[in-house]
C-alpha cells in the first residue's frame, strides 16, 4: 500500500508537471498525521488542543484541523485581534489572542466581538492592557475577557541568568493575583484565563545540525527547565485558588513541549502549532517525529556548473536570531544542500546536488520553510494533495488579501 504521507520525488514532480513555480503544497496525509500525532500525546490527559493559527494562516486548514480532531480540537490561538475578528467572521469561536495590545481600534473591535456574541480573549501582563480593556468595556457597557501571561523563563541565580523569551513581566504568584484585582476594581475587564508559555523548551530542539555544538547546551536547559515550569505553574494555580478566583482555562505547551505539558493537572489546555505542517527547525527534537507536510517548489532555471543547479526564487527566510537554520532546505531530491556563501536567494536560489541526482532545466527542487506559518505570507494558495492527487487549491491569508502583522 502507497504511504503517501512519505511521498518521494518522483511522485511530487509527476504531480506538479504543468504547474507555474514557484508554487507552495500541502501534503494532506502527513498533515492529518501530524494532528492523530499530536493527539495521541494528549490522550487521557483531560486536556484539549488549542491550534496557534500563526503556524497555518490558512482558512481551509484551520477548518481541517477541527473536523478532523474533533472534540480533541478547542478554540485557536490567534496572534492579532483583527485576525481573531477576521476568523471570527469565518465561522471560529473560543479565540484566545495571545499578544497585548492597547490600540484604539483593537479595543472597539473587542467590544465588536463580545457584542456579537464571540467567546475572546486579549493577553494581558500588566496594568495599561487591562485599563485599556477595562476602558472599552465600560465604554460599550461590557465586560471583555483578559488572560494573564506568566513569564515561563528559566531564571537560575536569581534571575541573573535569562533563559527563554523576553515578554510577560508577570512572574510570581503575586503578580499574577495583583492583575486579577487590579481587572476587579476597574471594572469592563475580567481576567478569564492564564497563559504560561515555556518557549526555551517547546521552541529549542536539541538536535540542530547547523549548531551541534549548542545541541548539549540545549539539552541541559530543556532538562532544568521542565520541573521548574511545572512547579512554576503549579504555584500560579494554587494561589489563584486560594484567592477564590475561577478561570475559563489554562494555556500551556507548544509543538515541542507537549509531553510534559500533558503531565500538569492545572493546566486545562495545550497549544500546538507547527506539528501540522512541520518546517524543518521542528525535525530536530530527540521524542518528536512529525512528519514534512508544508513543502514549496522552486523551478530549475540554470545549471551553472556540473553538479549544480539554479532555481528561480526561494529566498524565503525565517524570522527569529539571524542564522543557517532559518534559510529553507532541500527536501527532495534528498541530499541537496544550498551554498553557504549565498544560502535562499532573493529571485534565484542555487543548490548542490548529491552525486546520483541529475536535474533539468525545468524539474522541481522541493524545499521545506523554517518556520511553519511563514510559507503562508509568500503564497497567494496552497495546492493540496491527498492521497497522491491534487484536490484543491485554497487560498493563505495572503491570498484572501489579509495581512495581520
Amino acid at each position: 500500500m502507497a504511504d503517501f504521507a512519505r511521498m518521494t520525488y518522483g511522485q511530487y514532480r509527476e504531480l506538479l508537471k504543468g504547474e507555474r513555480m514557484p508554487v507552495a503544497l500541502v501534503n494532506l496525509n502527513a498533515f492529518d498525521e501530524n494532528l492523530r500525532r499530536a493527539l495521541r500525546i494528549l490522550e487521557g490527559s483531560g486536556k484539549t488542543l488549542r491550534p496557534a493559527s500563526k503556524s497555518v494562516r490558512c482558512v481551509w486548514l484551520l477548518k481541517r484541523l477541527f473536523e478532523q480532531g474533533g472534540s480533541a480540537v478547542r478554540g485557536l490561538m490567534c496572534y492579532s485581534v483583527e485576525e481573531a475578528a477576521f476568523l471570527f467572521d469565518h465561522g471560529f469561536d473560543d479565540l484566545l489572542v495571545a499578544y497585548p495590545s492597547v490600540q484604539p481600534s483593537d479595543m472597539e473591535l473587542m467590544a465588536m466581538l463580545t457584542s456579537s456574541g464571540a467567546s475572546v480573549c486579549l493577553m494581558a501582563d500588566c496594568e495599561d492592557h487591562l485599563d485599556a480593556l477595562g476602558a472599552a468595556g465600560r465604554r460599550h457597557g461590557l465586560v471583555l475577557r483578559a488572560a494573564i501571561e506568566v513569564d515561563m523563563s528559566y531564571r537560575p541565580l536569581g534571575g541573573a541568568v535569562h533563559l527563554g523569551v523576553r515578554r510577560s513581566t508577570v512572574r510570581t504568584p503575586a503578580q499574577v493575583m495583583r492583575l486579577v484585582r487590579h481587572a476587579e476594581k476597574t471594572g469592563g475587564v475580567r481576567v478569564a484565563g492564564l497563559m504560561g508559555y515555556e518557549a526555551q523548551i517547546a521552541g529549542l530542539g536539541e538536535k540542530n545540525p547547523f549548531s551541534p555544538e549548542l545541541n548539549p547546551v540545549r539539552r541541559i536547559v530543556k532538562q532544568l527547565s521542565i520541573p521548574d515550569v511545572a512547579q512554576k505553574r503549579q504555584a500560579v494555580a494554587r494561589a489563584l485558588e486560594r484567592g477564590g478566583v475561577t478561570l475559563d482555562f489554562f494555556n500551556g505547551g507548544g509543538t515541542g513541549s507537549l509531553r510534559t505539558t500533558v503531565k500538569e493537572d492545572c493546566v486545562s489546555e495545550v497549544t500546538a502549532g507547527s506539528a501540522f505542517l512541520c518546517p524543518h527547525l521542528f525535525s530536530y527534537y530527540k521524542d518528536l517525529n512529525w512528519l514534512p507536510a508544508g513543502l514549496f517548489a522552486l523551478q530549475v532555471a540554470r545549471a551553472p556548473a556540473r553538479g549544480m543547479v539554479t532555481c528561480s526564487g526561494g529566498g524565503y527566510i525565517a524570522s527569529g536570531e539571524a542564522g543557517p537554520d532559518k534559510h529553507p532546505v532541500p527536501f527532495l531530491p534528498e541530499g541537496c544542500k544550498l551554498l553557504p556563501m549565498e544560502g535562499g536567494g532573493e529571485v534565484q536560489t542555487p543548490v548542490v546536488l548529491p552525486k546520483n541526482v541529475k536535474l533539468e532545466i525545468g524539474d522541481p527542487v522541493f524545499f521545506r520553510h523554517a518556520k511553519a506559518g511563514e510559507l503562508a505570507e509568500r503564497f497567494n494558495e496552497y495546492i493540496m494533495i491527498r492521497d497522491g492527487a491534487i484536490i484543491a487549491r485554497e487560498p493563505t491569508y495572503r491570498g484572501m488579501g489579509k495581512a495581520f502583522l
